[in-house]
């Protein structure tokens, strides 16, 4: 009876750490992708979209291959197959498009528009689920979606007269912004499959070695050499942010559920209306004060609210 009771004592305390650790992770995955807009706007006054994506992706492949050739796992190509290659290509495809709208999208909106706007990349997988694989929708999932297109309506309560009868500058970012997560939820589609056959790590390498092969043709690399001290020291931080954040994200995946990390991870938007809020204090010469009226804030927080509850309720699916 001693043991028994000891050994439930331990899974507890095991689970409990897992949790803890699984949060914590995640917690730092929402850090990071909600400051990353401020550092990527920096970027954006000396470097194009294209080639600040080719640097973060060129970074962080040698990382990983660092990291896989230590532990001697690099993937074996051939095993794929033709089929599973193809789907690879596509799947790679769809996240460098992902990266780079993410990135272009800030060159017509704030890095608060931008990440609220983002928040839809749940709504789109839920529809992909429903499309593709025909899934079920839960009742959480349904409230999510609801809540979630809500908020967006508040959070625009002031410009939705320039968002739909004419294609403004603000227009254009929002639609670039939406698309951007459709491709996220594309990408997260298709990853599935291919992550039966390849570690995440070794699948996060090809798509880094075929990101760059993809993206360099477009970039300016030269525009390096051009770039104020602050400029290189914020293009390093997108290039360091994309590994951190990623690994955290990929380990907390690996130790906790997915719909409790993806809920953590729509705490992002607060963790970038934080940054920009230091960010006009101090560095004005790069960065004016976003005009938000108090609808907008509501609308922003029914937004996150509504794309937690989105995934949390994919795990009540039955």
């Amino acid at each position: 009876m001693t043991k028994s009771i000891g050994k439930i004592m331990k899974l507890t305390n095991i689970e409990g750490t897992r949790h803890w650790k699984g949060f914590f992770l995640s917690l730092i995955t929402a850090f990071l992708w909600g400051i990353l807009p401020v550092f990527l706007t920096l970027c954006l006054e000396v470097m194009d979209a294209v080639t600040i994506t080719l640097y973060r992706f060129f970074v962080a492949g040698i990382f990983v291959f660092l990291l896989l050739l230590k532990s001697k796992s690099l993937p074996r190509l051939p095993a794929l197959g033709r089929n599973k290659g193809i789907w690879l290509l596509v799947a790679s495809l769809f996240l460098v498009v992902n990266f780079v709208a993410n990135v272009k999208g800030l060159e017509y909106l704030n890095p608060e528009t931008a990440q609220i706007v983002m928040q839809t990349a749940p709504f789109m997988l839920m529809l992909g689920g429903v499309v593709f694989f025909k899934e079920r929708l839960s009742l959480l999932e349904i409230g999510g979606a609801v809540m979630l297109l809500s908020g967006l309506i508040l959070f625009f309560n002031d410009k939705l007269e320039n968002l739909f009868l004419s294609l403004s500058q603000f227009t254009t970012g929002v639609l670039i912004i939406l698309f951007a997560a459709t491709t996220w939820a594309a990408y997260a589609l298709m990853q599935k499959p291919l992550l039966r056959v390849l570690t995440a790590k070794q699948l996060t390498l090809l798509i880094y070695i075929i990101g760059v092969c993809v993206l360099l043709p477009f970039s300016t690399v030269s525009l390096l050499m051009d770039m104020q001290l602050i400029h290189v020291l914020a293009l390093l931080f997108c290039c360091l942010n994309t590994i951190v954040a990623y690994g955290a994200f990929t380990e907390a995946l690996n130790i906790w559920q997915a719909a409790k990390v993806s809920a953590v991870l729509a705490m992002s938007p607060i963790f970038t209306f934080l940054s920009m809020l230091i960010a006009v204090q101090w560095l004005p010469q790069h960065f004016t004060a976003s005009y938000l009226d108090h609808w907008a804030y509501i609308g922003a927080a029914v937004v996150i609210t509504g794309s937690a509850l989105t995934a949390v309720g994919r795990a009540k699916v039955v």
